[in-house]
C-alpha cells in the first residue's frame, strides 16, 4: 500500500441531528457523573490492559471533548484527537498534551502506518449503515502500524430495551413501542421519540464481523457494564471507594464472557493490523 493523506471538510458529511444533538455541549459532563462514570472507568480499565506501553502515538477518532484524551496524555501517551464536531474539537484542544482537529471517521487525515493505537470510542454509533463502519474501521486499519492495536465501542442492541426497564419507561407505550422496533432493526430514531440521537445499536457478533471485514484481526470483546449498570443503587455504589472498586472488580470478571456480553450497556471490540 502506498503512503496517503486523507483529509476533508466532513461537516457536510455527518447527519445534521448528530452534530446539533453534541452542539448542545452535554458530552463533556455525561461520562463524569451519576452512573455513567461505570462506562469511563471500565473503558479506562480496559485500555490501560491492552494499550501498549507509553509513549505511542494515539489516534482518537470520534474522541469527543477529550474525555478519554485527558486521561491518556496524562499516562504519557501522544495523543491526537479527531472529532466531527467543532465544539469538542475547542474543548479537546484545551487539553494538555493533546493536538484535536474536526475530521471523520470514514476519512482520516493521517499517513498510512502513522500510529500506534486508533481508538473508535463513538464513532460506530451513529453510522447506521454496516459499509460506512466497515469503511471506518479499515480506515483505522490503514492508518495504524503493522501489529497496532485498534478497539472500537459499540451501543448494544438491548441497550434501549434494558435502560428503559431500568427507568420505568418500558411501561409508556410511546417507548416501548420504539424500543422494540430498535430490538429488531437495530436502528435508533432521534425524530421517534428517543433521547438519543440517530445511532445504531448492534448485535455483539457484528463488531467482529466488520472488523474481519475490514482486514483487521479481532483479539477480544469486552462488556463494560455488565449487569451493574441495571442495578438499584449503582450511582450510590460508584460513589463509595470501597463499593466502586468491587463493582469493577465484579464486572471485570465477567467482561469477556460470551452468554453476557448483550447485557453491557456497551462493548468495546480489540483487533489488530497483521504485521
Amino acid at each position: 500500500m502506498t503512503e496517503t493523506t486523507r483529509s476533508q471538510d466532513p461537516a457536510v458529511r455527518v447527519r445534521e441531528e448528530i452534530l446539533a444533538y453534541y452542539a448542545q455541549g452535554k458530552e463533556d459532563g455525561r461520562l463524569r457523573q451519576g452512573s455513567d462514570r461505570l462506562e469511563f472507568w471500565r473503558t479506562q480499565d480496559v485500555l490501560r490492559r491492552l494499550l501498549p506501553t507509553a509513549p505511542a502515538r494515539v489516534l482518537d477518532v470520534g474522541g469527543g471533548s477529550g474525555i478519554h484524551a485527558e486521561w491518556l496524555a496524562r499516562d504519557g501517551y501522544e495523543v491526537q484527537l479527531l472529532d466531527p464536531v467543532p465544539l469538542h474539537v475547542e474543548q479537546a484542544g484545551r487539553l494538555p498534551g493533546v493536538e484535536a482537529r474536526v475530521g471523520d471517521a470514514r476519512e482520516l487525515p493521517g499517513q498510512d502506518a502513522s500510529y500506534d493505537v486508533v481508538l473508535l470510542l463513538g464513532p460506530l454509533y451513529h453510522l447506521p449503515e454496516r459499509a460506512d463502519r466497515v469503511r471506518a474501521l479499515s480506515e483505522a486499519r490503514r492508518v495504524v502500524r503493522p501489529g497496532g492495536l485498534v478497539v472500537a465501542a459499540t451501543i448494544n442492541r438491548f441497550a434501549g430495551l434494558h435502560d428503559m426497564l431500568r427507568q420505568e419507561l418500558y411501561f409508556t407505550a410511546e417507548h416501548r413501542a420504539r424500543v422494540d422496533r430498535e430490538r429488531e432493526e437495530g436502528r435508533h430514531d432521534s425524530e421517534d421519540g428517543g433521547l438519543f440521537t440517530t445511532a445504531y445499536f448492534a448485535q455483539p457478533h457484528e463488531a467482529p464481523e466488520e472488523f474481519t471485514d475490514a482486514g483487521l484481526a479481532v483479539t477480544g470483546q469486552y462488556g463494560l457494564e455488565g449487569v451493574a449498570w441495571l442495578m438499584g443503587g449503582i450511582e450510590d455504589w460508584l460513589g463509595d471507594p470501597d463499593r466502586r472498586e468491587a463493582v469493577l472488580t465484579a464486572t471485570r470478571r465477567i467482561e469477556s464472557e460470551p452468554t453476557l456480553l448483550g447485557t453491557s450497556g456497551h462493548l468495546l471490540t480489540a483487533g489488530r493490523r497483521d504485521a
